[in-house]
């Protein structure tokens, strides 16, 4: 595989305006043209339906960490998307026979692959792959956590030939998410249902937290289109029949081995989240969203946990909470705000809802309360609704159109 690598082949001006003018540059709550993701599985007795912890076999653990930088590309005659840095960063920890087994299958991998072993690495086009392996993790040590009897550990690095920006805290980031702990779900409480958003009138101004439901609806995969990706649950054609059954053991981790044989041809969906995001147009949700901003019946920004950037492209100030550095970031919750509407955002991982509630503020959700996997339908009910909320099922582009309707607010044609 060779960088710069090609994301979207022929850019049109308008494409190229919108990255300019949205996703390059630092003068944004975030690096915009970075796409990053953590993902640490281990074996636990609150997870053991989806681990498979016993009593008598727990410790296997696996760590994804990816980080790629993606930019405009000059070089051809028409602008391109291309993916100009890669950082896939694989650890396992399991029993000792397992990971020697995996051993021997990434060199056989390697081989097939036609890497050539070099100074610092395998090598192949513009990537690089290291190996290491441990009786006791370094990270480990560094945390003073045990390594369970029998077991050992394995990392994979793929990435780009002198990757620029291989630093201490980039290397250390999933093991400081690892060592927050696993996070224990809310407990859901008895919220009030409605068919509207009409009692939000009565909480004027609002503020609004935005989840991947509205990225859905804008046509962008769904966050288990990363989980089938990077093989962090069961693919549908595996024996385990757990709902959502964690990927742990090495030998059923397949990521490595697809990206040593062809990746190239991986690329393509490693790299399709962060394309989709950017040729993705804000919806009707984003523009009524707008319209209420502009009425004054919405303050502050858009509290997003997307990296679609698409709140920011209708016209909004947004603020990014989906963080890897902070367990729990800042958000602006205004003194004026008496309610936080919360659109299409299964749970509150960065506890926004804890903090409205702490102010005082009424919790109105948007959600139909179930999405659509493999073609089914399947109930996903808010996980920490409470006494005093208000849930409306339904999606956001027609609960939010009829809330500007209800406020007599007046939206564009296209919206």
């Amino acid at each position: 595989m060779y960088l710069p690598h090609p994301v979207i082949e022929q850019m049109s001006d308008a494409q190229v305006k919108t990255w300019n003018k949205h996703f390059a540059g630092d003068g944004h709550e975030r690096p915009r043209s970075v796409e990053e993701g953590i993902w640490r599985r281990t074996q636990d007795p609150a997870n053991a339906e989806q681990s498979g912890w016993t009593a008598d076999a727990d410790g296997r653990r696996r760590i994804v960490h990816y980080r790629y930088d993606y930019g405009l590309d000059y070089t051809f005659p028409v602008p391109r998307l291309v993916l100009s840095e890669l950082y896939l960063y694989v650890s396992h920890t399991a029993p000792a026979e397992e990971i020697s087994a995996y051993g021997k299958h990434l060199r056989g991998w390697l081989a097939e692959g036609r890497w050539k072993q070099k100074t610092g690495g395998w090598h192949r086009g513009d990537l690089v792959v290291t190996l290491h392996d441990f009786d006791d993790h370094p990270q480990d040590e560094r945390a003073d956590r045990d390594t369970p009897d029998g077991f050992r550990s394995l990392d994979v690095l793929i990435s780009s030939e002198g990757y620029r920006d291989p630093s201490r805290s980039l290397r250390n980031l999933p093991w400081t998410v690892l060592a927050g702990g696993i996070r224990i779900k809310e407990q859901r409480g008895h919220p009030s249902y409605a068919d509207d958003l009409s009692g939000l009138l009565d909480c004027l101004p609002f503020q609004v937290e935005v989840g991947c439901g509205t990225s859905i609806e804008a046509g962008i995969p769904p966050l288990h289109y990363l989980h089938e990706a990077y093989r962090v649950t069961a693919r549908k054609d595996n024996t385990l029949t757990q709902s959502h059954a964690f990927t742990l053991g090495p030998q059923a981790d397949t990521l490595v081995q697809e990206v040593l044989l062809d990746a190239t041809g991986k690329a393509e969906s490693l790299t399709r989240m962060f394309a989709a995001c950017f040729t993705a147009q804000p919806t009707p949700a984003h523009h009524a969203l707008k319209a209420l901003h502009d009425a004054g019946h919405m303050v502050g920004p858009v509290i997003t946990h997307n990296f679609d950037v698409l709140a920011a492209r209708a016209g909004l100030p947004e603020v990014f909470v989906r963080r890897y550095d902070q367990k729990v970031p800042p958000v602006p919750l205004l003194d004026e705000a008496k309610a936080l509407l919360v659109v299409g955002l299964h749970a509150d991982r960065r506890e926004v809802q804890r903090r409205a509630r702490e102010k005082g503020m009424r919790i109105f959700f948007v959600d139909p309360e179930g999405l659509t996997e493999h073609g089914t339908f399947k109930e996903y009910p808010i996980e920490g609704a409470r006494e005093g909320d208000t849930v409306v099922r339904a999606e956001a582009v027609p609960a939010l159109q009829r809330l500007c309707e209800l406020l007599g607010v007046t939206l564009c044609p296209s919206s």
